[in-house]
């Protein structure tokens, strides 16, 4: 177990090195490494004891464990899911207004019947995020059989591009005979959906989807930070 080390900063510099090996361009609100180490050197100004403490993923494991827990989420992937979103930022806010450690946007307080300001309360910002990944899970009903990976990815789709674009892209893969719970397979009709001759077939309701690659990288970005916390830290 390691001490007196940033898992805020050091993640950071690793997804850094990862998109720039791969040529990744990052998003305009995506905060920079910068913003990470500014935003620790903060609370480790607040609370210079805590840097004592043995540090797994980030200073929110206890909260993202027990989410995690209470939505039936694996509370790593909620973490990756949060550095991808805000570096780990509580504070962010979005040019679209999403806020918080997992840009969690009003209309989704709003949908759980939860105040619009309760999203600068941290815990409720996370677990917002956790009510989400679960309702989105229901709403996409994948059978049991489907691979973790698969319904995962799937799911962190929906997250990012919105659920109607990609039950949209589950509906023509099972139009065409392809299999609408394999993310392969959901993605390659993702990035088809911008192209009239797929957005105007009859099983698509949601229309013209021009943001496949947005949401095919971010898919990557979370995947990828999830499989490394899998390394360092253990499902209960």
């Amino acid at each position: 177990m390691l001490k007196r080390v940033s898992f805020v900063i050091l993640s950071t510099v690793l997804l850094a090195v990862y998109e720039s090996s791969i040529g990744q361009a990052r998003s305009i609100d995506t905060p920079s490494v910068e913003d990470a180490i500014a935003a620790e050197e903060t609370y480790l100004s607040q609370d210079a004891a805590m840097v004592d403490l043995p540090c797994v993923i980030s200073r929110f494991d206890n909260i993202m464990r027990k989410v995690g827990a209470e939505e039936g989420q694996d509370w790593r992937l909620m973490s990756a899911i949060a550095f991808s979103e805000s570096r780990f930022i509580e504070n962010l806010k979005s040019r679209r207004g999403a806020k918080g450690i997992m840009q969690i946007r009003p209309v989704v307080a709003r949908h759980f019947k939860m105040p619009v300001e309760s999203l600068d309360d941290t815990e409720t910002n996370i677990r917002l995020a956790g009510m989400l990944l679960s309702e989105l899970d229901h709403m996409l009903r994948m059978p049991t059989s489907t691979p973790a990976a698969d319904r995962m990815s799937i799911i962190l789709a929906s997250y990012n591009a919105g659920i109607g674009h990609v039950l949209d892209a589950r509906r023509l893969a099972r139009s065409e005979g392809a299999n609408p719970n394999s993310w392969s397979d959901v993605s390659r009709y993702l990035k088809l959906m911008s192209d009239p001759v797929y957005y105007q077939k009859d099983v698509v309701q949601n229309g013209k989807f021009s943001g496949s690659g947005q949401t095919l990288s971010y898919v990557d970005e979370v995947m990828h930070k999830y499989h490394q916390y899998c390394k360092i830290a253990t499902l209960l």
